[in-house]
């Protein structure tokens, strides 16, 4: 078998160099970037070396160095820090993009149409496994069913995730598999929706999921490597060069690992483990040094607490205004939460936790407040989402320097969901990204990949303007918690690089920094932001080596080997 990897291009390096000249010179390029106050800065050249680090950043009036091993003429290009995405999910997007796919569905007859499509195309597979559907989106008014599923694919299990992750769609041939029946009991921080008689209808929300998902085929090495060069494909292609990965399984670890050992690693991944037990597996007695040039480093833990508001999974202090007898899904209660934070904290990992609904922020302030005085110095937690907060609780993020990571495209998409979930009342500190940044805390951003599409300048756009690609509400949503252009910018840079402990190595073009660009069609700096929304990457660098470029031909890989490296020598060096 042999996959497919977007082309890795590597600069050739001569031996022949002084040591006090520069290894390398990007010149003559239209650069922008931000300033340690997050203050634009211009440039025109950067001297890069052997080991991929910034040695100098250049103005126009400065003089290049005369001899250098190598120089790349952008010939007047703009070029951008590398973009950084401080929550995403690496492995599931790139099973996402190799599995069924439904969201792009906006009714349920094109749901099942493209569900028929995909079984009928793939009869080989022992389950038919995807995700991405949202009923909201549809229209359909409830969630859809078991029974439905089996008019399109009866016979052979199906097992489709929700467009959050956090409910699944079976049919009666997966439920059968797992051995769940009417008599099953949904787990703590579960629910399964029932039908008639109290038969589960087909979808599992949050802990209930894994009745079923247990049962599902785990991937093969082979998928996961393919699922792996995909994903790294789509992020560096969207002009992204470092992205927290939230969840990292110990074979998700392993695929990095074998990655990394092959040159096949192209991209930073700050990587939180799925659990405690996974994170002391891989660091044993606390977080892991940089890794292969700086490209891999398990820092941290996410824990969930909550769920989505979706799926009405989102933990409420009170109840929903759309389902008034719920107030969502708490993974943990306070004591469980205190001991897993406190057992990742012990050895020195940063925790990441995330917490959608309003009770759940405020559980996981309260623990951080609980847990502050025991554990101090640089610990940087984090709260995953943090999409709904009570106005009252929003000092707690100041108090403690709890680092909000946030996802403005969520804001965009959900908006309509929110009001319709919470009410208008209750909208207070949703998406309040300009309060939590008042408190003094650092507001970062990210696009929850593979939930959302992870184009950075769209969410940047959304940051600053609080609307969606369509320009709407007119004005933006609760536009006074709108971020600046600046700020927008640095919470995909230099404040998403701080909060993964990465702040003195990416987020900026500066001397002692990696060497982590993108070359684009327009200064986003200067554009509008629908014009930000529609702006095309034509290269991207890691640590000084071009490893992606718009048009270039994939490079076949054969399983299980490392990758040919295709020298970038500039013509008539």
């Amino acid at each position: 078998m042999r996959v497919r990897l977007a082309a890795l291009l590597s600069l050739s390096t001569l031996a022949m160099a002084a040591p006090a000249w520069a290894d390398g010179l990007i010149d003559n390029v239209d650069g922008v970037t931000l300033d340690e106050k997050g203050r634009v800065t211009r440039f025109t050249g950067i001297l890069i070396d052997k080991n991929g680090t910034i040695t100098r950043v250049l103005g126009r009036k400065d003089k290049r160095p005369e001899r250098l091993d190598w120089r790349t003429d952008m010939k007047g290009r703009v070029v951008i820090p590398g973009m950084i995405d401080a929550h995403g999910h690496f492995m599931e997007l790139g099973f996402k993009a190799l599995s069924l796919d439904l969201s792009d569905t906006t009714s349920f007859e094109e749901a099942k149409a493209k569900i028929a499509a995909y079984a009928a195309a793939n009869p080989n597979r022992p389950w038919i496994t995807g995700g991405g559907w949202n009923q909201e989106r549809w229209g359909l008014g409830r969630f859809p069913t078991a029974a439905e599923l089996d008019a399109i694919v009866p016979g052979k299990p199906v097992w489709l995730e929700r467009v959050d992750g956090h409910a699944a769609w079976a049919n009666s041939a997966a439920m059968k598999a797992a051995g769940v029946t009417a008599k099953t009991a949904a787990p703590t921080g579960g629910r399964i929706e029932k039908g008639a008689g109290g038969a589960p209808s087909g979808v599992f929300v949050d802990a209930a999921m894994q009745l079923v998902a247990k049962a599902v085929p785990p991937p093969a090495p082979r998928d996961r490597n393919a699922a792996f060069l995909e994903a790294q494909k789509i992020l560096l292609s969207s002009g992204i060069t470092a992205t927290a990965d939230m969840g990292t399984s110990l074979d998700d670890w392993l695929t990095y690992r074998y990655m990394g050992d092959r040159n096949l690693l192209r991209i930073h991944i700050m990587s939180y483990a799925n659990s405690v037990e996974t994170a002391v597996r891989v660091g044993v007695s606390g977080p892991t040094p940089w890794l292969y040039n700086d490209r891999l480093r398990m820092g941290g833990i996410k824990l969930y607490l909550d769920g989505a508001l979706g799926s009405r999974g989102a933990w409420l202090k009170a109840p929903y205004a759309d389902a008034p007898g719920q107030t969502g899904l708490p993974l943990q209660n306070d004591t469980q939460l205190l001991n897993q934070m406190s057992r990742g904290a012990m050895d020195g990992f940063q925790l990441a936790v995330h917490a959608i609904g309003d009770r759940a922020n405020a559980e996981v302030l309260f623990a951080i407040e609980e847990l502050s005085s025991s554990y101090t110095g640089d610990r940087r937690w984090r709260i995953e989402h943090a999409q709904i907060v009570d106005p009252a609780d929003l000092p707690g993020f100041g108090r403690n320097g709890v680092i909000a990571s946030m996802q403005p495209v969520h804001q965009t998409s959900d908006r309509v969901m929110a009001e319709t979930r919470l009410g208008p009342q209750r909208l207070g500190g949703a998406y309040a990204w300009k309060s939590i940044t008042a408190t003094g805390a650092r507001v970062v951003f990210g696009s929850d990949y593979p939930v959302e599409k992870p184009n950075p300048f769209v969410g940047w756009a959304a940051g600053f303007t609080r609307q969606d690609a369509d320009g709407q509400p007119f004005g933006g949503w609760r536009p006074e918690e709108a971020l600046s252009r600046e700020g927008a910018w640095r919470a995909f840079t230099t404040d998403a690089a701080y909060a993964g402990f990465a702040e003195r190595k990416l987020g900026r073009i500066a001397e002692g920094m990696r060497a982590d660009f993108v070359v684009v069609d327009r200064d986003p700096s200067m554009v509008s932001p629908t014009e930000l929304r529609q702006t095309q990457v034509f290269e991207t660098w890691v640590n000084g080596e071009k490893v992606w470029e718009r048009g270039q031909r994939a490079i076949d890989v054969p399983e299980g080997g490392a990758a040919p490296v295709k020298p970038y020598i500039e013509p008539g060096r």
